[in-house]
């Protein structure tokens, strides 16, 4: 093997192995969206981000200079076809969970917000002198975008 085949090898069993370990992460925290956990995913969200930036960056390298792609043996590029593969079927398994948890979050909030303005609502009426009482003067700000 010639040292620009070893390089690429090299290079590419590193991504391989890179790929699988954030796919594992992903399937990791998909599986703790579906038990209802997702404060367990809170907990490593700093891991997950760094080993999704990381194999942004190489990816990047790898894309930016072919040379060492093609200089890998066949079987390595497969098993990096493989990997990927496998990477983008589990990135759109959590990208659902992600949206599903993300819906029940800000449907959670409307409803307590809902909540909360129409129990300040009801303590308005009329007072002794006849004017309107200004009712609680505390504002509730609710942004619809999460």
């Amino acid at each position: 093997m010639t040292s620009e085949a070893a390089i690429g090898s090299a290079e590419i069993r590193r991504l391989i192995l890179l790929t699988e370990r954030l796919s594992e992460r992903l399937r990791a925290e998909t599986a703790a969206f579906a038990a209802r956990r997702p404060q367990d995913v809170a907990a490593s969200l700093s891991e997950t981000q760094d080993l999704a930036n990381q194999y942004r960056r190489e990816s990047a390298q790898l894309k930016a200079n072919r040379a060492i792609l093609t200089a890998a043996p066949a079987s390595e590029r497969m098993a990096l076809i493989r990997a990927t593969e496998t990477f983008e079927a589990i990135l759109e398994t959590h990208g659902r969970a992600v949206e599903a948890a993300r819906t029940i979050s800000e449907g959670l909030v409307k409803t307590i917000a809902h909540e909360v303005s129409a129990a300040r609502a009801l303590g308005t009426g009329y007072g002794a002198t006849g004017q309107a009482a200004l009712g609680d003067g505390r504002a509730i700000t609710f942004n619809r975008t999460a």
